[in-house]
Formats: C-alpha cells, sequence, structure tokens
C-alpha cells in the first residue's frame, strides 16, 4: 500500500511538472496563434533559414551546442561556402555557433543577457517562435520602440523591422497592421522568411531528428521479423507439450 501511494505521488508530481508550462504559457499568452508544420525535409528552407540566422539573428543569440560544420553537412552546404557566407566572426568551420556579443554589454544595453537559441524549439515549441517573430509592433512606450503580442513587453528590439515594414497595433481592430511600402518583402515574403527561420531553430533543437527517424522505422521491421520467428520457434517447441 506504501508502494502505491509513493507511486501515485510521483505520477502526480510528473504531471504537474507537464502541465505547469502549458498553464504558465496559456495564462500569460490570449493572442490568437497561427499554426506552423516544419518540415526537415525541405533543405532550401533550412539554408535561408540558416542564412536569416547568421545574418540577423547569431550577433545577439549563439547556439553553444551547435557547429557549423555539422549544421552546413546537414543542410548541404559545401563547408567552403558556408565559411564564407555564414561565419562572420573569424571562427573556424568546426568551431561552435557562438555570438561575439559581450555579455556585461548585453546587461547594460538589455538588461539580461540575450538568450541561447539551441534548444527554444524544443523549449517554447516552434509554433511560439513563429508567431513570435510575426508580432512585434511598434510601441514607443517600450525603451527599445517595439513591443510583443506573444511575449508582451520583451526586451528585444524589432530586427526584423526592414524586412516586415513598419507594423502597429490597431486597437479598434486588435489587429497588426503593416504600413504598406516600409519593408523590403511583400507580406508572403515574409511569412516565408520567418517560417525558414523557424523551421531552421526547430532543426537546431535536435538535428539527428530524421536520422533517429528512419532508423526507428528499421529497429520497428527488425522487432517484427524477430518476433514472428520467436513466435514460431515457441510454438515449434510447445507441440510436442500439447
Amino acid at each position: 500500500m506504501k508502494k502505491l501511494r509513493k507511486f501515485l505521488r510521483a505520477a502526480a508530481t510528473l504531471v504537474l511538472l507537464v502541465l505547469a508550462p502549458l498553464s504558465w504559457s496559456a495564462a500569460t499568452n490570449d493572442w490568437p496563434m497561427q499554426e506552423f508544420e516544419p518540415d526537415l525535409t525541405n533543405l532550401p528552407s533550412l539554408q535561408n533559414g540558416l542564412q536569416l540566422y547568421a545574418n540577423y539573428c547569431l550577433g545577439c543569440h549563439g547556439l553553444q551546442y551547435q557547429r557549423y560544420g555539422r549544421t552546413a553537412d546537414d543542410l548541404g552546404i559545401p563547408r567552403e561556402l558556408a565559411l564564407e557566407k555564414v561565419v562572420f566572426t573569424g571562427q573556424k568551420i568546426g568551431e561552435l555557433m557562438t555570438t561575439s556579443m559581450d555579455p556585461v554589454q548585453a546587461m547594460a544595453w538589455f538588461g539580461a543577457a540575450p538568450p541561447d537559441l539551441t534548444l527554444e524549439a524544443r523549449l517554447r515549441s516552434p509554433e511560439w517562435i513563429y508567431n513570435y517573430l510575426k508580432t512585434f509592433y511598434v510601441d514607443d512606450e517600450r525603451p527599445l520602440g517595439a513591443n510583443n503580442k506573444v511575449y508582451p513587453n520583451v526586451g528585444m528590439p524589432n530586427v526584423l523591422m526592414h524586412l516586415q515594414g513598419v507594423q502597429r497595433f490597431d486597437t479598434e481592430s486588435e489587429q497588426l497592421v503593416v504600413e504598406p511600402g516600409s519593408g523590403t518583402l511583400s507580406v508572403q515574403e515574409f511569412d516565408q522568411a520567418i517560417y525558414d527561420l523557424t523551421n531552421f531553430l526547430y532543426y537546431v533543437g535536435e538535428p539527428s531528428r530524421l536520422e533517429r527517424q528512419r532508423l526507428g522505422i528499421y529497429v520497428l521491421l527488425f522487432l517484427v521479423i524477430l518476433g514472428s520467428f520467436t513466435y514460431l520457434l515457441n510454438r515449434e517447441y510447445w507441440k510436442d507439450v500439447h
């Protein structure tokens, strides 16, 4: 009986640990989220996502568990080309994708050092990242002039504004509206860019995901074959008993 109570307490604790982040997220964000379906087989999308990350994110947010060389190999990019187009910090192709930003300066500028994003897609979900990157808007009351609908009062500037354009929140319609002609990309092009960037972060969260899934299929097939032979062998052993 004591063992049963211990098991039930452990199970209840596990459930609370799983549901607590979900309830916290729901309580702090009521913005309608757009669906996001990642595609790790879309190499052009992942390659463009890497380029966007290197150009707009890596200056502040590192990927301290991801190497340039591994990324280039997985995404079908020649290492020489990746070294030329992606590595801007003088690092070697085999090094980790760390940021060159000084943490002390980051604390002074933003109040906190920008977080590493290697596992961000696993921590928050790719859907969260996709909607977060699309919902920055002008807010003159914020220190950096921008706010966010998915993460209100975030201490981050809208680094993609010149691509998307000036986006404002219309209080009457309660919608985000981009000023026409203020960005370098159309709405469709910007949505695709954010998809590619989010898709890349989804890949970074578990680079071996596709390999693991392919291996899992072979393992299941092996278990099916092994189970079949085991069943036939077991029946052969016991036929004389019956």
